[in-house]
């Protein structure tokens, strides 16, 4: 006998106790399996979602707490990177992730266009598309201890800019749903003052944060206690998360940012150590409501068509981000890992489609299938990324080379 749903409408503890029920099950059981828990949530997540059991519904409170997850694991992330190693990495980030990007979007384009499908459709399509699951993929890193490898920066290099090309995607998308695009220098203005917004925010949090944080830490740390310090940690976590959303960035790149300003500071250790039960359990909580959006009705009616988009998206992407890493310099075996370790559908396209169906800019019959396609790529993005080491392996020999040289680093 199933669940009354408005129980869990009215009642917020019910909703909760049920997430950490089907949190810690899926775990235990995944575990057991050797399998990745995350695709344990994911597939919680499919059978209590409104398309299934309907035990938990599909409200924005949900996605807030799942995205809390996030937040914490990009701050984590940012704790691993000071200003300096960003840029050095500017010709990652503004070269090969803008590259990824463009032409991703571009290839989505011209195939919506053989399609019959308007351009404004294979805009909004490539957009959604070209992102990569920043949740799945640094988390996998992590566990890997990969975070630091060659591969592993490429990839952090590219999640940034994909997080910086949502900005311009989410002013571009209503625009072309109400046709501001015809009268350009209305769209231009609108554009530019966006951009200048974004650029401000950026440029106080970076040249103000790096002023004030270690003498503030000093004085929170001089106090001698731990409570406070926690506390200090998720004020400036969540404080900067919530400024650069207020800007129109997004919640986890705000974070990235707190994370890299305190490791310029002698507690970063001190603060990695505290915040990892905040981000492990909320990191958890966030993979169930994606698995919530499938809708398995939906696989099972469009079944060529959702598998077709799925080939798809997998496919051109390993290519297109292998062949990018290549021409900028990287070894095959590691330009082949870094395309695996990208190749499927991340957390913002879902944003951008949600959008784009919202001002009805995308057909329902088109939107469904795509987001069908998109959250089964992120269910096989564990096991591609698991077994990413013994492809390339298996096909190239500098791969023993490189895996020698990986393990002397860790070490």
């Amino acid at each position: 006998m199933f669940l009354d749903n408005s129980q869990f409408m009215n009642d917020p503890l019910q909703t909760v106790l049920i997430l950490l029920a089907i949190a810690v099950l899926a775990v235990v059981i995944f575990r057991l399996l050797r399998l990745p828990p995350m695709l344990g949530y994911l597939l919680a997540g499919v059978i209590i979602g409104p398309h299934a059991l309907g035990w938990i519904p599909a409200t924005d409170e949900t996605h807030h707490l799942a995205g809390f997850g996030v937040v914490f694991l990009m701050f984590s992330i940012g704790l691993e990177f000071s200003l300096p190693k960003l840029v050095a990495m500017k010709n990652i980030v503004f070269g090969f992730g803008t590259s990824q990007v463009i032409i991703c979007i571009l290839l989505v384009m011209a195939i919506a266009w053989g399609l019959g499908l308007n351009w404004h459709v294979g805009l909004v399509l490539g957009g959604a598309l070209a992102m990569s699951s920043t949740a799945i993929v640094i988390k996998m890193l992590a566990e890997r201890a990969e975070l630091n490898s060659t591969h592993g920066r490429q990839i952090i290099g590219v999640l940034l800019f994909q997080d910086l090309a949502v900005i311009p995607l989410l002013i571009i998308v209503p625009a072309l749903a109400s046709e501001i695009d015809s009268d350009s220098s209305d769209f231009g203005l609108m554009f530019a003052i966006a951009i200048l917004k974004v650029i401000s925010v950026l440029a106080l949090i970076l040249f103000f944060g790096q002023k004030l944080m270690r003498p503030w830490f000093h004085l929170v740390a001089r106090q001698k206690s731990s409570e406070l310090f926690v506390l200090n940690v998720l004020l400036i976590t969540l404080g900067l998360a919530w400024l650069t959303e207020l800007a129109g960035l997004s919640l986890a790149l705000g974070a990235f940012l707190a994370g890299m300003l305190i490791s310029e500071t002698e507690y970063r250790y001190q603060v990695e150590d505290d915040i990892k039960p905040f981000r492990d359990i909320l990191l958890g909580l966030f993979f169930i409501p994606i698995g919530m959006l499938l809708d398995m009705q939906v696989v099972v009616e469009n079944f060529i068509w959702v598998f077709a988009i799925l080939a798809a998206l997998i496919g051109l992407k390993i290519v297109l981000i292998a062949g990018l890493s290549r021409l900028f310099g990287t070894d095959a075996s590691v330009a082949v890992r870094t395309g695996m370790n990208l190749a499927q559908s991340g957390e913002f396209g879902f944003v951008l489609l949600a959008q784009a169906g919202a001002i009805g800019l995308v057909d329902n019959s088109i939107l469904q299938p795509v987001l069908a396609a998109m959250v089964l790529s992120m269910f096989i993005a564990p096991f591609i990324i698991e077994y990413s080491g013994s492809v390339v392996q298996r096909f190239y020999s500098s791969e023993w080379m490189y895996r020698a040289m990986q393990l002397t680093s860790i070490a």
